[in-house]
């Protein structure tokens, strides 16, 4: 499984971005999917998950109301729409992927939870 985080890039607090997340995989659907990010200096960390089918959602509370998690299915890609960025969004954003049954709508906020990372992308918002 690879996977192939792009999107990122230098904006003003209060501003948009859309990352895109794109698995070359069989069976795109039978992975659970989540965001991760990793700021200067500091450990990684959740920011959200996405169940297989894309049911269910499930946010860091420091990101919640402001970011949404998406998935097609039929494009292999996983989205992250981050909204009213703040200059603490900023981090190098992780794609990550983990298999699961076909009746599973699990979905993982730990990092040791996931099998395959993407390599990131940088996000940096100004103040």
């Amino acid at each position: 499984v690879q996977l192939q985080a792009s999107g990122g890039g230098l904006l003003q607090a209060g501003g948009s971005l859309r990352l895109s997340c794109a698995a070359s995989v069989r069976s795109f659907s039978g992975y659970a999917m989540g965001w991760f990010r990793q700021a200067p200096g500091k450990e990684r960390e959740f920011v959200a998950a996405i169940s297989r089918s894309g049911g269910i959602t499930f946010y860091a509370e420091s990101v919640k109301g402001r970011f949404t998690i998406s998935r097609d299915n039929a494009e292999n890609t996983v989205y992250l729409q981050m909204n009213s960025l703040k200059p603490e969004d900023t981090a190098v954003y992780y794609c990550a992927a983990r298999p699961v049954g076909w009746l599973s709508e699990s979905y993982y906020s730990g990092i040791s939870e996931y099998n395959y990372w993407g390599q990131g992308t940088l996000v940096t918002v100004s103040s």
